[in-house]
């Protein structure tokens, strides 16, 4: 059963982590549309659907089947430290996941004050997040 619960972890983790790797790219774009116009619209649906359909269950599903395996692998004892670190890690994933939403809900309502520019920065955060996570997973450096 644990090799089905770490499956459906990577898959969820793999759909939480494109829609992470989309929505700063969608209010890269959305910033440098007219508020109000055709174009601004569109791009409010898109990234309603993308937090709602994809990223929510996504981000559930990870989590669930992560703590899933903490419980049936016993990773939160016997020196497993690099599991903290990863946690600590996952838990800031998921304070972006929460950015994103906030950031989401501005453009909805037409009150975003944030430029193109901090969004394409802001697309890199979950890149260098996951690459540490999977370098502590599959390293296990300590």
């Amino acid at each position: 059963m644990y090799e089905w619960v770490k499956a459906l972890h990577v898959i969820s983790v793999i759909a939480w982590m494109a829609a992470l790797f989309y929505a700063p790219r969608l209010f890269v774009y959305h910033a440098d549309s007219v508020v109000g116009s055709e174009k601004s619209e569109t791009f409010k649906v898109m990234e309603r659907r993308l937090m709602k359909a994809i990223a929510t269950p996504a981000m559930a599903a990870t989590w669930v089947f992560g703590i899933a395996l903490l419980v049936m692998g016993g990773w939160l004892t016997g020196g497993n430290y690099w599991i903290h670190a990863k946690l600590l890690f996952v838990l800031v994933l998921t304070g972006f996941d929460g950015m994103c939403r906030r950031w989401m809900r501005d453009f909805a309502n037409d009150r975003n004050t944030r430029s193109a520019r901090f969004f394409r920065i802001a697309n890199e955060v979950p890149t260098l997040l996951v690459i540490v996570i999977v370098i502590l997973v599959i390293v296990k450096p300590f």
